[in-house]
């Protein structure tokens, strides 16, 4: 069994992710990254514990009710506020907090957090850190 896969049935797991969420931020070490706010790209990959007893023949199907569920909304959110709470020196503290926020909600049970700085350089697309985290 491939352990890296989020959403897995024998482990009633589902895949929540956010893509390509991109954020002015305060971050790096440098004096003039103090001063003016880089783009990051974030990108999350959750795995959320299924609440409605899946098993591998029969797929789940519960309430279509958003309780029973992570609202990824409300991650978006928190992610907003984390990104915009302050100057971060180093990219991995970024990715480690997110990757803290991403498991408070108890259905968490992996959190893989991926931050790209955009424009670091100029002959390259980005430079960032991924990281993950179990509860």
């Amino acid at each position: 069994m491939d352990q890296s896969r989020l959403a897995d049935a024998t482990r009633a797991l589902r895949h929540m992710f956010i893509r390509d969420l991109v954020l002015p931020a305060s971050i790096g070490v440098y004096p003039h990254e103090h001063q003016a706010r880089q783009r990051v790209r974030i990108n999350l990959d959750l795995a959320i514990e299924d609440d409605s007893g899946q098993t591998m023949s029969r797929p789940a199907i519960g309430r279509d009710e958003l309780d029973r569920v992570v609202d990824y909304e409300a991650i978006v959110i928190a992610v907003r506020a984390l990104v915009a709470g302050g100057h971060v020196q180093l990219v991995e503290t970024l990715a480690e907090r997110l990757a803290e926020l991403c498991l408070m909600p108890p259905k968490v049970r992996i959190a893989r957090v991926r931050v790209e700085k955009l424009d670091v350089f100029p002959d390259a697309f980005s430079a960032g850190i991924e990281v993950e985290r179990r509860r």
